[in-house]
């Protein structure tokens, strides 16, 4: 029985199957890279019809290791259940840690609380403070969705996939990708070393510039964090400037190249 739940465990998610080289052997179409995009399309259109009607919302990310005892789970709860009773929904990943705790806030709030699953190669399944649940094949198509429908990041201290969506979404403010984007990290202490990084390594070396620093705000409050998104969304003016003259820096660069 163990051996078996190990093999389902270890069993190839469609992103696995997606990036794996098909061979000559492979003759069911089911099997093959066409098939696969119809999949996609259709995991994109599930996405957009069931979030398309969902009106202002934040997503917030941070570890799913993040245990209900841990300050951090708890800041996230208070910080999801400010930003619901603005009006805004709330979506996570729908994972455990920072994502349940975002969306058992975001109930407690009374607002809508969203869960946008992934498949992994073990066990996960979405939390049970979810009122939307969206399941995805494709980190690619789910990351689309979190980034498509939010107003705003909320980045709360996680791991490489929270640190993928950080920079992700910088790196799409940065070309102009997307505007009007206000991107809090909560938790000076634990963000201050990536943030001194940033500053002495790759602004140092001439890497980025010095605008794109101003893309992040570091907050420790839910209360300041609730203020910062629901003031840059009723008027995204300084917002709008800090982004621009970090386009504007990068377009500079490229061209003094």
């Amino acid at each position: 029985m163990d051996e078996k739940k190990d093999e389902e465990r270890t069993a190839a998610t469609e992103d696995q199957r997606l990036f794996t080289r098909p061979t000559r052997e492979q003759a069911s179409f089911l099997d093959s890279d066409p098939w696969r995009v119809l999949r996609i399309q259709g995991e994109f259109v599930e996405g957009f019809d069931r979030l398309a009607g969902l009106g202002p919302a934040v997503t917030i990310f941070g570890s799913a290791r993040t245990k209900p005892d841990d300050p951090w789970f708890q800041k996230t709860v208070e910080t999801a259940r400010l930003l619901a009773e603005a009006g805004l929904a709330v979506v996570t990943g729908g994972g455990p840690g920072i994502m349940e705790a975002g969306n058992r806030g975001a109930r407690e709030g009374g607002g809508v609380s969203v869960g946008l699953g992934i498949e992994l190669p073990f066990e996960q399944g979405i939390n049970p403070h979810v009122d939307i649940a969206v399941n995805f094949r494709y980190f690619f198509v789910r990351k689309t969705m979190l980034v498509k429908y939010a107003q705003a990041f909320v980045i709360f201290p996680g791991g490489f996939g929270t640190l993928d969506e950080l920079f992700e979404s910088l790196t799409l403010i940065q070309t102009g990708k997307i505007s009007h984007f206000p991107i809090v990290l909560f938790g000076t202490e634990y963000w201050s070393g990536l943030l001194d990084w940033i500053r002495n390594t790759m602004l140092a070396h001439g890497t980025i510039s010095a605008e794109d620093l101003d893309l992040i705000t570091v907050s420790d409050s839910p209360q300041e964090v609730r203020d910062i998104v629901v003031e840059a969304i009723a008027d995204g003016r300084a917002l709008d400037r800090k982004e621009e003259a970090a386009r504007r820096a990068t377009r500079e660069a490229y061209t003094h190249r």
